[in-house]
């Protein structure tokens, strides 16, 4: 399953038989609020089921950072409790840039289930092209999946470092922050040394769809990607880089590394040294 599915393509499937219907999670979410299930409440794709990024697609934030990834026992409860089976496609969409349904998809993907994709232009390009939206709550069938982590590649704080001098790891937080001018959450301000910044919003067009396929590897070739190279992503706490290691797929790059406790984490250890400027340092 290719990792963007069109509206039109999705309202298809919906409409299709009950059997062959997709999974749909609506995983909105803000930092600053409102909180997304008041949205959900107000309006949602017909079927989809809310799925709180910061309870069922994270865990406890502390030490392991402010979204680490959940225990495989939690999430497999959440996921089954959302309806997803074994081999149902499951669609996640967002209502702003994406990136939030990119970590619906590298959970997923993380957990062995591969038939997973995001709305591209997420609730906003549903509700412009006047596809129905629903204001029921859904219950779902319980579902059936098992969680079996290890589908995609996950970096710890020293992998991380390694491939900021021997391969190729993107920062994807904006440049401000990147660059160590401001750090309105972590402990600490600025980047790993050696990364080299790669704001994840660049990755979505003005009409709030995901750049073609060509563009993006444009753009990863002039950030210096090689082919072959290998690379990785992190951001503040490891959910806007799930949207960069969604991009590198689409751009042809498959298998880079998404260092999950991210800045968050890094920067807890005043052992760990941070960049600051823009350049990788």
């Amino acid at each position: 399953m290719r990792p963007l599915i069109s509206t039109t393509d999705l309202a298809a499937a919906l409409a299709g038989p009950a059997g062959d219907r997709p999974v749909v999670l609506d995983v909105r979410w803000r930092l600053a609020g409102p909180p997304g299930a008041e949205s959900y409440r107000e309006g949602h794709v017909p079927g989809a089921v809310f799925t709180d990024l910061d309870s069922v697609l994270a865990g406890e934030p502390g030490e392991g950072g402010r979204h680490p990834l959940p225990d495989p026992a939690d999430l497999q409860r959440d996921l089954r409790a959302a309806g997803v089976r074994t081999g149902t496609p499951v669609v996640a969409y967002d209502d702003a840039d994406g990136s939030v349904a990119a970590r619906a998809w590298w959970l997923l993907r993380w957990a062995g289930h591969t038939e997973v994709a995001i709305l591209d232009g997420g609730y906003a390009a549903w509700t412009a092209e006047g596809h129905p939206v629903s204001t029921d709550e859904v219950r779902p069938e319980p579902g059936d999946i098992t969680v079996r982590p290890g589908g995609m590649p996950v970096l710890d704080a020293d992998e991380a470092a390694a491939l900021a001098r021997d391969g190729l790891l993107l920062d994807a937080r904006a440049t401000p922050r990147y660059a160590g001018e401001t750090e309105p959450v972590d402990p600490r301000a600025g980047h790993i040394p050696g990364a080299v910044n790669a704001p994840f919003a660049a990755h979505i067009g003005a009409d709030g769809r995901w750049r073609p396929p060509a563009e993006l590897a444009e753009r990863f070739a002039g950030l210096g990607l090689r082919p072959g190279e290998p690379v990785g992503a992190y951001c503040g706490s490891g959910v806007t880089a799930s949207s960069v290691v969604l991009a590198l797929e689409l751009a042809g790059h498959l298998g880079a590394g998404l260092y999950a406790g991210s800045w968050s984490h890094w920067s807890r250890d005043p052992n760990r040294p941070a960049a600051t400027g823009p350049l990788p340092g």
